[in-house]
């Protein structure tokens, strides 16, 4: 190749038999203390396209590059110079491949552990990791390796084949505790419904036997759903860098474990490595581990992607790309040595492909030989890589023989004792299991240290400030935008009338939390204005690029921080990153809100899968927040619904069954609940409801439907006397009109929530039925407030009962809440229905059709005939 070669006007990949031709002449290359000749290299005749991976000239090429960089780094393109200083000289001259001796310990426990597992459990699903049992290697390497750089915490995700074998050499799980979960006969635990064994997760903290520090490990539960768990390791990482001031990545980092089929084709990974180097979200470098079998299940390459590599994907961020023989522990963790010097040195990801097969099929009882049969032919004559890697040891004198059956008598030994310990268990603990502990929040057995919440509201001199600071523009010589000081004034004349709107409640709720020590994150699409413009949480120098103001961060002196960041424009990713901070700590509110709710449901992965299930699976408690801008104005089918009637479903309470009631019954419903459900018609139950998410002692998913045309709906406003000490959140608000003086004679009850109470008072008031219809809001719609309802449905003895909503008959909440009421009343009386009618779309996309069917529904709910002689 030579001067020119890598000049920029030909910086350009060689054709094969380009390379073929400069690589088949012998080299001269100085080096210091003189010159080296090296041998001629193969001849390479076939075209790129139809070469092996391992035999791809892209390889020779940048080697190419690197001799000539040797004889004189000019002769390269000045990338290349960049790429080989970062390579060669500034991360730390690597060491050579850890001699034989060095991998003598950890040979043994490598396999031999999947061949345990085979012996005793042939028949059981375990997803082992044969034909890529250099993972186990690779991973400690780079834990060690990082460990000597300083990392004190690693967080890792993978799925599920091999989890069982990291878990065991990896994390240091006691091996009877993994053995025990083959047991069909073992009781499960009262704490949750469990999950297979190859979901679990685990924490532990120990001393690194490299570093002689101490190290702590998480490897996070997940679920089958392949990279999923991929944000939440980041969203994690991000925290625990958060909270220990970690502002580099220095002291925590991630490691991801991926499948080749699912790297290249779940989108999630694509979204997770978008977020590797925004401000809020970059955790300074995650190592990314492919466990590469050259098939996804019975699929091939050539059917599962259009690139050539699995990792391509990683290209979008320029992440440095190893393809490593698997059969070769030594290269392993060369390359592993590698990888965690360039993310400890540059703090960007790095991809190790370990290129390798699988020896089963997908699974124990899979029969690879239907899909794949040659394949699998070479397969079954391939020697596994702890047969070739003993030969090896012995042919070079590291080891004898009988010094290698001894290692493998020993580790047998280890687990045969682990097995019979195994035996003694007797039930199945799920905490035992737990990813994400927090110390000091429950008792030492896991039951939260009371059963009560204190008030949520705060006192007047607080309201008045954190309302003062939310109208203010708090740092000097700063211009905001005229329409901005419009909405700062609206906002001090509020204060100083002693009224909010939804966005001053919300900044109450945030001001009052961030005083008393407790960190804010709210992130998603434009949060920092606001979708509907309502927030300016961030305000932003009309005459200085750049130049922002963040009003919440100017409460008080010791405060929390607040951190405010609109997101990359993803949900799956996103939401899966704020559940991974919600996770690390529960003295932080963590929210995420839709750009508009209909949107979540590109997240659903993540909303079914870890939040409203977690707890059961895991015994994971979460306190995130989603905030999910609802109703139906005319904006068509995808601005209109956030699917109320799918969160509702996934609800774990029995609608057939009327609750026993205690003094402590609401907030022991709020515990035995998977999440919490609230449509929220005041400003003062919002307030009430972030703060009660964090007072609570517990943590729980909260689930919002927000507002839109509320924001700035005159009505939609609440007094600071509703949120003053000794108010709380209001899960039901009785009727407050005439009704209410004479419920003997009120003939119908209106059940609602949401936006709709506010269309149904006016028409109310239009028709003069104040003294006949009574009106009650149902805030929180689950876990369902029986206790309440039970107190209005016998206040009103008379009435006929009617659930009213917006949404179509199909969707919303009426097929959630009809049965409760009827538990509620002893199926004593129907309850009726007035709403839209059942549809295929949430709503409809012609103006004039949704006040039309507005209008029908009100005629409805109001009509006292509609249902007569109906049953």
């Amino acid at each position: 190749m030579h001067h020119l070669r890598t000049t920029v006007t030909r910086l350009r990949p060689l054709t094969a038999s380009q390379t073929a031709q400069s690589l088949s002449q012998d080299r001269l290359v100085a080096v210091k203390g003189g010159s080296r000749t090296f041998k001629p290299t193969r001849r390479l005749n076939t075209s790129v396209a139809a070469e092996p991976f391992l035999n791809g000239t892209s390889s020779n090429y940048v080697e190419e590059m690197y001799y000539a960089w040797l004889e004189n780094p000019k002769n390269v393109h000045k990338v290349f110079t960049g790429w080989l200083n970062v390579t060669w000289t500034r991360c730390s001259a690597f060491p050579p491949p850890p001699s034989s001796a060095a991998m003598r310990a950890n040979a043994p426990t490598v396999s031999r552990f999947e061949e345990f597992l085979q012996r005793k459990w042939s028949s059981e699903k375990r997803f082992g990791l044969e034909g890529c049992e250099s993972l186990i290697p690779a991973l400690k390497t780079i834990i060690d390796k990082s460990s000597q750089s300083g990392v004190e915490s690693v967080i890792m995700g993978m799925s599920h084949r091999g989890r069982l074998n990291v878990l065991a050499n990896v994390i240091r799980k006691e091996l009877e505790q993994i053995f025990c979960q083959f047991d069909s006969k073992l009781e499960a635990a009262d704490e949750g419904s469990g999950d297979v064994k190859y979901h679990l997760g685990m924490y532990h903290r120990r001393m690194n036997r490299v570093s002689d520090k101490y190290i702590t490990l998480s490897l996070m539960a997940n679920p089958s759903h392949l990279e999923a768990v991929d944000p939440v390791v980041q969203g994690k990482t991000k925290a625990e860098q958060f909270y220990c001031g970690d502002t580099e990545g220095k002291r925590v980092m991630s490691i991801l474990i991926h499948g080749d089929a699912a790297f290249a084709g779940q989108g999630i990974v694509y979204e997770t490595f978008h977020l590797s180097d925004l401000p809020s979200y970059t955790t300074h470098g995650t190592i990314h581990v492919v466990v590469n079998n050259q098939i996804g299940f019975t699929t091939d390459p050539r059917m599962a992607r259009s690139s050539p590599y699995p990792t391509d994907v990683a290209r979008v961020v320029n992440a440095p790309i190893f393809h490593v023989n698997a059969d070769d522990p030594e290269a392993v963790m060369y390359v592993c040595n590698i990888a965690a010097e360039w993310r400890n040195t540059f703090h960007k990801d790095v991809v190790v492909d370990l290129v390798c097969y699988r020896r089963n099929g997908h699974n124990e009882m899979d029969e690879p030989m239907f899909t794949q049969p040659l394949m699998y032919k070479q397969i079954k004559k391939q020697k596994g890589v702890l047969q070739k890697f003993a030969e090896k040891l012995i042919t070079e004198g590291v080891m004898t023989a009988q010094e290698y059956e001894e290692e493998i008598t020993r580790y047998d030994k280890i687990c045969e004792e682990a097995y019979n310990r195994s035996k003694d268990e007797k039930i199945l603990h799920i905490k035992h299991w737990l990813d994400s502990p927090w110390p000091g929040f429950f008792t030492l057995e896991g039951q939260p240290k009371s059963m009560s919440c204190p008030s949520t509201g705060i006192n007047k001199d607080d309201l008045s400030h954190i309302g003062n600071i939310a109208a203010s523009v708090p740092v000097e010589d700063f211009t905001i935008h005229g329409g901005l000081s419009r909405i700062l004034k609206g906002r001090a004349n509020m204060v100083s009338q002693r009224v909010c709107d939804w966005a001053l409640g919300e900044y109450m709720a945030f001001g009052s939390l961030l005083k008393e020590g407790i960190h804010i994150r709210l992130s998603g699409q434009d949060v920092e204005r606001g979708t509907f413009s309502h927030r300016h949480h961030v305000l932003h120098d009309q005459n200085v690029d750049k130049r922002v103001c963040i009003p919440m961060n100017y409460i008080s002196p010791d405060q929390a921080p607040y951190t405010v960041c609109n997101s990359s424009l993803s949900e799956y990713g996103v939401l899966g990153f704020e559940l991974g901070f919600a996770m690390a700590s529960p003295n932080a509110l963590v929210l995420w809100e839709a750009q508009f709710g209909d949107f979540h449901n590109t997240a659903q992965c993540i909303i079914d899968q870890f939040i409203s299930s977690g707890q059961a699976k895991w015994v994971r408690q979460n306190g995130i927040v989603l905030l999910l801008p609802h109703g139906m104005e005319g904006m068509g089918p995808e601005h209109s619904s956030a699917r109320p009637e799918r969160f509702l479903q996934m609800c774990n309470d029995d609608p057939d069954v009327f609750p026993k009631l205690s003094e402590d019954f609401a907030m022991r419903q709020l515990y035995d609940c998977n999440w919490i459900v609230v449509n929220c018609s005041t400003p003062a139950n919002y307030f009430h409801v972030l703060r009660r998410q964090i007072l609570q002692p517990f943590r729980k998913p909260l689930i919002v439907f927000t507002p839109k045309s509320l924001l700035r709906h005159p009505e939609a406003k609440s007094s600071f006397e509703e949120m003053l000490p000794g108010t709380h959140f209001r899960r039901v608000i009785p009727d407050d009109s005439p009704a209410a003086v004479s419920p003997e004679k009120v003939k119908r009850v209106i059940f609602c929530t949401g936006k709709i109470y506010y269309e149904l008072t006016r028409e109310r008031k239009n028709r003069g039925m104040d003294d006949t219809i009574a009106i009650v809001r149902i805030e929180q719609l689950s876990p369902f407030p029986f206790d309440l309802l039970k107190a209005e449905t016998d206040r009103y003895i008379n009435a006929d009962l009617v659930w009213c909503q917006e949404e179509h008959k199909n969707q919303g909440y009426y097929d959630y809440v009809k049965p409760r009421i009827r538990t509620t009343i002893n199926r004593t009386r129907p309850v009726w229905y007035a709403g839209r009618e059942p549809a295929a779309a949430p709503a409809t996309g012609n103006k004039q059709t949704h006040l039309m069917e507005l209008q029908r529904l009100l005629d409805t709910a109001f009509n006292l005939e509609a249902f007569s002689g109906k049953f």
